[in-house]
Formats: C-alpha cells, structure tokens, sequence
C-alpha cells in the first residue's frame, strides 16, 4: 500500500478537498474594510454656524460665551487659540465641541461671521448652502442690547437677504431646506427633546401637538437662533433713558411674536452672567454629550436672562407677559414688512406699506438720539454727545489758533503807542478800583494816603521854605537807600524838635546840620 507523498492539508468538513485557500487579494480587502469601518465611525463630526450681524467685538465676545463652558483638555493648554478673521467681509474661526471627560471631540464647529446685511455680500454666503451642508447648519442673528430701537430693523433686513439667497438656491438645494423645516416643525416639545438629548421623533415620553396660530408661518429653510448679546446694558437702559418694565416687556413680546413665524429661539447674554447658550446651540445642532446631560429651561421672566427654546412659544404665553399687545397685528404685519423689502432688493429704505410693523416698534422704541436732535423744546442734559470727525476737529482748532494770533500781534503794536498805553492804565484802574491797605487793622485808601503825603508836603515847604525836604527817590543801591532813610530821619527829627522848642530854625540830631545834612549858615559865618 503506497503513502500518499503529497500533503495538502486537512480535509474540509464538507469533505470538499478541491476548494483553494483564500488569496491575498482577499484578505487585503478584507482589512480595508474593517479599516474603513473603523476609520469612518472615527470620523469628526462637521457642523456650521452662520453668525450674522454684530460688530467684529461683539461678534468675539459671542464666541467667548459659546466656548466659555467648554472643557479644557490638558494637551490643549499649550495649543494657540484658533484666530478669528472677521474685520473684512465674510469672516472664519473654528471651535472643537469636547465632551465631559475632557478627552473626546464631540463635533467641529465651522464658525462664519458677517457684519452687515448688504446685498452685494449675498454671493459669500450662497456657497455655504449646499445639500451635503445645509442639515448641518445653524443661523444666528447678533443683536446688541447697546442699540435695542435698531433690533427690528436689522432683523428685517438679514431675513429679506437669506429669502433672497434662497430664491437664487437649486432645486436641490431647496428641498433639502424643505426636508429640514418639515422635520423641525414635526420635533416634539416635549421634555425629553432638549432636557435628555433626544432626537425629537420617536423620543419615549414626547407628545406630538400641532402647530399653534402664527407659527412657522415664514420658515427660511434653517434654524434660527437670535442672540440679544450685551444684556448687562439693560440697567444702563433704565437709569439713563428711564426705561420702565412696559418697554423691556413690549421688546420681548414683539421678538417672541415676529421669531415664532420663522421658528427661531431667543436667548439673552451677557460675558459677566454665567448662560444656556452653549448648550442652545449645541441642541440645536444636534450634538449630545453622553457622559453629560445639561438642562435647558426657558425663561421669561428674568429679563436679563431670557431663554425661549425652539417649538416651546405661543400665542397665549405671549400675551400673559403683560396684557394690551396685539399679538395678531403684529404677526400679521410682520409679513409684510419682509415681503415688502424682499420685493424691491434695494440698499435704499422704501416706506413701510400699510398695516407694518417696524413704523409701531421704531416710535415705541425710539433712538434717544434722534429725539433729542429733532426737539427744539428739548433741554434737558445730553447723556451722549457725538464725536467731530478729526480732520473738522483740527480745521476748527486752526481757526482758533489764527484769531488768537491776531489778537496777539495787534495787542504788541497797541503797546508801542503812548497814548494807548494811558488809556489802557485807566482803563486798568477803573476796572480794579481803589488799592487797600491794611494798617493796624484799619482797611485804608493807599491812593488816598499817597496824596495827602504829598499835598502835607507842598504845605511844609510853604510854610518854611529855608527848610529843605529831601526828595524820595527809588534807591538804587543799598547805600543809598541808607543815605535816604538817614536824611528822612533827620528831617522829621528837625521838624518835631522845632515843635517842641518853638525855634524857628531846628537844628538837627547833629550839631552844625541843618535838616539836609550840610553845615548850617551860622556855623560857616
């Protein structure tokens, strides 16, 4: 019996001994699958956030609060920050979503800044509506407590401008944006969707309600979240333009109503008060930390910091706030603010048509600025005062600088001139009046001393004429100015002795000096 001198291997179960082992082309696609596999349940998640309006400081002070609660990892802490271009046009900056173990990235948020809302600035922005992109998409409207009477108008015009970008879309394009507002007006409002992270549809515990009177009337094809930044200025409203608890209350009831039709959610900040909205705009975008469920509660009775969720406002909320505000004409009158301006696509500002909005807002919240310069009868103090552009500054001060001069030079020629300079000692005189000197405590006229001095005088030398008074002369030197207090010595100790003596000849405090100080006549005959 001969032994089989070629071995192949164990025989397969099936008995099949013919079948070839598996080729290395197989095992290299099978690799290359499960790399994949793996490779795309690594992959970042993409997200983007379409920031509109705000002034480029505004606008970081925003991605400050949006990062402000952000896990910090330890191999971060020597990374640079990522730098954010907003000064020209259409800006960039990025931000990672970590979740709360500091370790895992849970999203990449593609951050887009625009500050005004031109229409020449249309053609940046209708790239980022793209099929691939538009359901991972969020819109936020900045807005700036320092300029809330300007709030209805800026919101008008960003709204106009994406109506416009939209209309320019595909066909594609536009459906995808159907699709998502279909699912974002089908989301439950219930507490499962923003308190647990669900995902809305199927979430256990949510109820399905209809939608309610002037809701999503208006939709742009991507969520809206308006951010009324700043809101640590709402004091300053109160103390400097004596804002009440009707006006804070008319602005939140006007956005809450004009929002609901474009189904926007609202929110209040401020860098100093700690806020919900990271957690908004992650919720909204659909990003859930599983290590960390954070609550988002609305509020709407700190008026400082207001949180109106997507899905959760009404008609009847809205009127509870305060009782008066026509919830209808407002809502109604909104659509036609924004189908006006859509319509004429122009930079300049046409008249409001009739039953509009922004006229009501606009005179209930006006500019403090414009009413003040408009009313004559106004005067109470100006709080602020607008600034000269600098070269009118400087063109002022020139004049000023010119004028002075002129008055300089004409007023060193007028001193050359005698007469001049008398009139102007006069004038000078007339202006102070009369010196006073204190003497003994007795407030005295020194004008009038001066004169009675020299009038004693004349009198003296009329009265004796071979008595020689020594004439008062500015000393020039210290000797003589001995010379002059000796010689007024001895003449008014000559004058007192000839009073005691009777004499009518007194001779001096030396024999043989007569009151001036030579050899009397006696001696020298």
């Amino acid at each position: 019996m001969s032994r089989q001198s070629n071995f192949r291997g164990p025989i397969p179960a099936n008995g099949n001994s013919n079948e070839r082992p598996q080729s290395k082309a197989d095992e290299k696609g099978m690799w290359s699958s499960m790399l994949d596999s793996v490779a795309s349940g690594k992959k970042l998640p993409e997200k983007n956030i379409i920031v509109l309006g705000g002034s480029p400081e505004t606008q970081k002070e925003f991605l400050e609060t949006l990062a402000s609660d952000a896990p910090k990892r330890p191999q971060d802490r020597h990374r640079r920050k990522p730098v954010v271009a907003n000064e020209f046009a259409l800006g960039y900056t990025y931000q990672d979503v970590l979740d709360a173990d500091h370790e895992d990235i849970l999203a990449r948020l593609s951050i887009y800044l625009l500050s005004e809302p031109e229409p020449s600035f249309a053609p940046l922005l209708k790239p980022l509506f793209t099929p691939q992109s538009i359901p991972e998409t969020l819109l936020v409207m900045l807005l700036d407590w320092n300029e809330p009477w300007l709030w209805v108008r800026q919101l008008r015009d960003w709204i106009t401008l994406l109506r416009d970008i939209r209309s320019s879309l595909d066909n594609a394009s536009n459906e995808i944006m159907d699709d998502v507002m279909k699912e974002w007006q089908q989301r439950k409002r219930g507490v499962s969707t923003y308190d647990t992270g669900g995902s809305g549809a199927g979430s256990e515990g949510n109820v399905t309600l209809p939608l309610s009177q002037g809701e999503w009337d208006e939709p742009l094809g991507l969520p809206i979240c308006v951010v009324c930044h700043n809101a640590d200025k709402i004091d300053s409203l109160e103390v400097e333009q004596s804002w009440k608890e009707e006006e804070f209350d008319f602005v939140l009831q006007f956005l809450r109503t004009i929002l609901m039709k474009h189904g926007a959610s609202l929110i209040y900040t401020s860098n100093s008060v700690p806020n919900s909205l990271p957690i908004l705009l992650h919720s909204t975008l659909g990003i859930h930390s599983l290590l960390r469920k954070q609550a988002l509660k609305h509020n709407v009775i700190d008026r400082d910091k207001v949180l109106v969720p997507p899905n959760w406002d009404s008609w009847g909320k809205i009127r509870v706030l305060r009782e008066g505000f026509d919830v209808e004409a407002t809502s109604s009158g909104w659509s036609k603010d924004i189908q006006e301006r859509s319509a004429t696509n122009s930079t300049d500002q046409p008249p409001s048509p009739e039953g509009a909005v922004l006229p009501l807002y606009e005179s209930t919240i006006s500019d403090p600025r414009k009413s003040k310069s408009t009313n004559p009868l106004d005067t109470e103090p100006k709080i602020e005062i607008p600034s000269r552009p600098t070269q009118d500054f400087l063109i002022s001060q020139l004049e000023t600088i010119t004028r002075l001069q002129a008055e300089d030079d004409r007023a060193a020629a007028a001193s050359k001139n005698p007469s001049t300079n008398k009139q102007h000692d006069e004038r000078v005189n007339e202006h102070i009046g009369p010196v006073q000197v204190n003497m003994g405590g007795i407030q005295v006229d020194a004008d009038d001393i001066v004169r009675k001095l020299k009038n004693r005088e004349r009198e003296a030398v009329t009265r004796t004429p071979e008595v020689e008074v020594p004439s008062v002369a500015v000393a020039k030197s210290p000797e003589d100015a001995k010379a002059q207090n000796e010689a007024l010595n001895s003449f008014f100790a000559g004058l007192m002795k000839r009073g005691t003596s009777g004499s009518p000849r007194g001779t001096p405090g030396r024999e043989g000096k007569s009151a001036s100080g030579k050899d009397s006549p006696s001696k020298k005959g």
